[in-house]
């Protein structure tokens, strides 16, 4: 190889198709698109979806960032349907954050260096959808994100880079969003780059400590008020805003009051029937099987969200009685 075609081939951007969706993604997204190195020749994410009580189509995150930086965008229904697309787009390699859709193996094994994964969790645990919910839900003192190469497999690829943040017991899903999002970005190049110059051995997962954390949907948020305070708080903070925490009042369908907020610490009450509403101190407090919480913000069903001293000047009538 003559000193031209050397210089040539350290020169050459590698061609990056990215996949994506959500607000998580953008983050690995942005890295992507500022760096000199790498050119992103399509981007792919899911459908506009209706939002909001005026059902508007709305873009993914991914899609409007893409749009603003002048990328070409692809949003098919079926991602087996876009296989000629993607060979077509000659990719190097493809990036996936959070797109939502299961890879086939017929796309993984089309760019030179494969496929690979930004999952945020400290693989092989949290394999699945709800990795980020999961590691408040189990009160764990640690999480992560993990690079790897995709196999055929739910995220069972093998290990590229793996890096970590503590946690205090006190976060909510937000701060875990957050804080993944930015880590998954940080260390993308440096390990697309290392992996590319072949400086990293991708390393095999221990099936053996592998567990599976599934999709969530909205009956999960319902709150069985018989369990302990401390699992109930880690439930509120962990599934909120999505799929929420909730009880029925009533019977009726406007009768579902959501959890939003509560103090982190429990107090020791234990004389109410589980899931009575009551006032200790002038706290709107929630009774559960073991010791109580006090609810910071609600909501009913079709109202705004409220304090608790808002729900308890206009209504007292729910004081005492029993979600279920």
């Amino acid at each position: 190889m003559s000193t031209t075609d050397k210089a040539d081939k350290k020169n050459k951007k590698l061609r990056v198709i990215f996949m994506g969706t959500p607000e998580f993604a953008l983050a690995g997204l942005r890295e992507l698109i500022a760096a000199p190195d790498f050119e992103i020749v399509g981007v792919f994410t899911q459908s506009d979806k209706p939002v909001g009580r005026q059902q508007k189509l709305t873009p993914p995150p991914v899609k409007e960032l893409a749009v603003k930086n002048g990328l070409t965008v692809f949003q098919p229904l079926k991602i087996k349907t876009a296989i000629e697309t993607i060979r077509d787009l000659r990719p190097d390699l493809i990036v996936v954050i959070a797109y939502g859709k299961i890879i086939p193996p017929e796309i993984l094994d089309i760019p030179t260096y494969g496929c690979v994964n930004v999952h945020a969790s400290l693989l092989p645990k949290y394999r699945g959808a709800s990795c980020l919910n999961a590691p408040i839900l189990n009160g764990d003192k640690e999480t992560g994100v993990t690079i790897m190469k995709m196999d055929a497999g739910l995220d069972t690829g093998p290990i590229l880079r793996q890096a970590k943040i503590q946690l205090n017991g006190r976060e909510t899903l937000a701060d875990v969003h957050d804080k993944l999002s930015a880590l998954g970005a940080e260390i993308l190049l440096p390990t697309l780059r290392d992996f590319v110059s072949g400086k990293i051995k991708p390393e095999p997962q221990d099936d053996s400590l592998a567990s599976y954390v599934k999709i969530l949907k909205k009956e999960d948020g319902r709150i069985d008020w018989t369990k302990p305070a401390a699992e109930i708080e880690r439930m509120i903070r962990a599934y909120n805003p999505w799929p929420g925490t909730y009880s029925e009042i009533d019977e009726n369908d406007d009768g579902i009051l959501k959890i939003i907020t509560v103090e982190h610490d429990a107090l020791l009450i234990n004389k109410q029937t589980a899931g009575t509403l009551f006032l200790s101190d002038k706290k709107l407090m929630i009774q559960c099987g073991q010791d109580a919480l006090a609810i910071l913000k609600l909501q009913l069903s079709g109202k705004k969200i409220m304090t608790a001293a808002e729900f308890i000047n206009g209504n007292s009538d729910l004081i005492g009685k029993i979600l279920k």
